[in-house]
C-alpha cells in the first residue's frame, strides 16, 4: 500500500498494462498492480468486484452489512486466508469503523440532534420483539433496522445497560438475527455445550453471544490473547 498505492492487494492478472511491483504471497514473487494515486486503487478495486459474475450475489447485500460482505468475500475465493472474514470483522469492530456507515456520524451531527432523530425513529416504529430464554438468559432477536437504543426503549431498559450486558460500545450496529441479552452473560456455557467449532465469519464476540458467555472468559478459557482471530475449523472450549 505504501510503495504502490495498492490498498487492496490486487494482483496483476492477465491484461494488466500498468506498472507493477513484486512481493511474496502465494508464490515467492507474485506480481501486484502499482497505481499513481490512492484513488486509482479504489476505482480499480470497484471494477474488480463488479466485472464478471464471481461476486454478483454480494451486491444483493446491504452496503452496510459488513459481516455478510466479509463472509461472502471469503466464500467466493476473494482471499486465500482461512481466517479472512473473521479478521476483517474483528478489525471493523475493534476500531468501530461501522460508525462511518451512519450518515449522522459522517455529518458530525450533535448529540441533541441524534436524540431527536431517535425519538422520531421510535415513534414511527412498530416494535414486535418476542423475548426468549436460553442458557438461563432472557434475550430478543434483532430484526432489520434495529438498534440498541430502540430495543431499550421498547422494553424499558437504559441503553447503557443493554450495551453492558452485550459487551459492546455505544453506536455498535445490530444485524438481523443478532442476539440481544437483557441480563449479564455467564462465566461459561451451560452443559452440554463443552466446545465449539469455528465457522466462516464467526468472531470471538459472536461465539460469546451464541452461548451467552462473557467475552473475556471465552478468551481465558482458551488461553488466547485479545489479538487472536479464530480460523474456520478451530475448536474452542466453552466451559
Amino acid at each position: 500500500a505504501r510503495r504502490s498505492n495498492n490498498h487492496f492487494g490486487i494482483k496483476c492478472h492477465r491484461g494488466w498494462r500498468g506498472e507493477s511491483v513484486y512481493a511474496a504471497d502465494d508464490t515467492p514473487n507474485d506480481c501486484f498492480r502499482k497505481y499513481r494515486k490512492v484513488e486509482d486503487s479504489y476505482e480499480d478495486h470497484a471494477q474488480f468486484l463488479t466485472v464478471g459474475g464471481r461476486y454478483r450475489e454480494l451486491f444483493e447485500l446491504s452496503a452496510i452489512d459488513y459481516k455478510g460482505w466479509a463472509r461472502g468475500l471469503q466464500k467466493t475465493g476473494y482471499a486465500t486466508d482461512r481466517a479472512y472474514a473473521n479478521k476483517l470483522i474483528k478489525l471493523i469492530e475493534d476500531y468501530e469503523l461501522y460508525r462511518f456507515d451512519n450518515k449522522n456520524y459522517r455529518k458530525g451531527i450533535t448529540r441533541r440532534q441524534r436524540e431527536e432523530n431517535l425519538e422520531q425513529e421510535v415513534a414511527r416504529a412498530n416494535w414486535t420483539h418476542q423475548p426468549y430464554k436460553t442458557h438461563g438468559l432472557v434475550y430478543v432477536i434483532a430484526v432489520n433496522g434495529d438498534s440498541f437504543a430502540g430495543i431499550a426503549h421498547e422494553f424499558g431498559f437504559k441503553e447503557n445497560d443493554l450495551l453492558k450486558f452485550n459487551e459492546v460500545p455505544e453506536g455498535f450496529p445490530l444485524s438481523e438475527g443478532d442476539i440481544v441479552y437483557f441480563q449479564k452473560k455467564k462465566p461459561r456455557a451451560d452443559k452440554p455445550y463443552f466446545e465449539h467449532t469455528v465457522q466462516i465469519g464467526e468472531s470471538m464476540y459472536s461465539i460469546s453471544q451464541k452461548y451467552g458467555i462473557q467475552l473475556r472468559n471465552l478468551y481465558r478459557l482458551n488461553k488466547k490473547s485479545y489479538e487472536y482471530v479464530p480460523e474456520e475449523g478451530d475448536v474452542l472450549r466453552l466451559r
